[in-house]
């Protein structure tokens, strides 16, 4: 997958870390919301290194190490001396535990025919580190290029965020300090769903980068006014992931039920996203090509990461991303407020 501005990718801080311009999420490896075939998970990953995206993130949550085991299983595949070895993150904030019998489900926190196995939330020094431990194991890695601590935020923990918050600050980053340190791990932030977190997390914690899924899109760009010039402060850069919304952004809008931020998309929501198609229409752009090329044209912004569940969806990506787009069609969206004013857009 080839995007024309950022052929090489961009540096993070003095991480040494480059992060390529686009990245696959895996959370679909773990069967999110649906089994999918290990050859399938395989071939999704193999098709994803031939298009170029040469990032994958993953994590202990997503299908409770079924997708760490299929990403490791096929990075050691790959062999030690391919060229080009692809970037690596996971999550730390979660450990696996054993489920009773009676706790099997079909589909369980979003995830369907997954391990025995259920995630418990622990930010403490002990937990980060059995979690880092673990996630080593199933990618058959004994480092990992980024990690990030996973979901924290008020939205996500209600009442409970002041106790996990205190818990990572207090032991969990401390644990993150040592493995960078043994040079473990060479960059480290949040990925969250939330922006306040990660404006605290500037101030409170020393991060390298964001991965923050939802809030800078094509339908929304919440942390244009307030995290972005943050950001460039402090020299973090930001993955934006999920650019299709949980899907509103991805498909025709005509039928079905939609979903936004992992729910059933409110009325406005739809309302939003179908203008913004109309506009598509009238210039023959494909939704979800605008929808991944947007967030990049963001100086903040070094990466887009989208997750996807086989090798045609992979191969649409492809498509997309190297889809001309005209000027026009940004100044459109502008002009008609249904993007931000002061959003950079793709041939700016």
């Amino acid at each position: 997958m080839v995007n024309r501005n950022l052929i090489l990718g961009q540096q993070v801080g003095n991480t040494g870390v480059v992060v390529p311009p686009y990245a696959l999420g895996a959370a679909p490896l773990g069967n999110l919301y649906q089994a999918v075939a290990d050859d399938v998970a395989e071939a999704t990953l193999r098709a994803a290194l031939g298009a170029g995206l040469n990032y994958i993130d993953t994590a202990p949550h997503y299908g409770f190490g079924l997708s760490e085991s299929r990403v490791g299983h096929f990075l050691q595949g790959l062999g030690a001396e391919t060229v080009g070895a692809p970037l690596v993150s996971t999550k730390v904030g979660r450990v696996l535990e054993p489920i009773a019998p009676s706790e099997r489900a079909d589909v369980r926190f979003g995830f369907a025919d997954t391990p025995d196995l259920k995630p418990v939330f622990d930010y403490s020094y002990s937990g980060v580190m059995r979690s880092f431990e673990e996630s080593c194991r199933r990618l058959g890695r004994e480092n990992i290029d980024i990690v990030f601590a996973h979901d924290l935020g008020e939205l996500t923990h209600g009442d409970q965020h002041k106790v996990h918050w205190q818990n990572f600050c207090s032991g969990g980053m401390h644990a993150i300090q040592a493995l960078k340190a043994e040079g473990r791990i060479k960059a480290f932030g949040l990925g969250v769903n939330e922006v306040e977190v990660c404006q605290r997390a500037l101030v409170e914690l020393d991060v390298d980068l964001f991965l923050l899924a939802g809030r800078y899109t094509l339908l929304e760009q919440t942390p244009l006014q307030t995290l972005f010039p943050a950001c460039q402060r402090r020299g973090v850069a930001v993955v934006a992931a999920g650019p299709f919304n949980s899907g509103i952004l991805a498909g025709t809008l005509d039928y079905g039920q939609i979903y936004y931020n992992y729910a059933p998309a409110p009325d406005d929501v739809v309302r939003h996203a179908r203008a913004i198609k109309a506009v598509c229409d009238e210039y023959a752009v494909p939704l979800p090509a605008a929808a991944l090329q947007f967030p990049l044209a963001h100086p903040q912004v070094v990466s887009v990461l989208a997750g996807f569940a086989s090798a045609e969806q992979v191969n649409s990506a492809k498509r997309w991303v190297n889809t001309d787009i005209p000027q026009e069609f940004w100044r459109q969206l502008r002009n008609t407020g249904l993007i931000d004013p002061s959003a950079p857009t793709p041939t700016e």
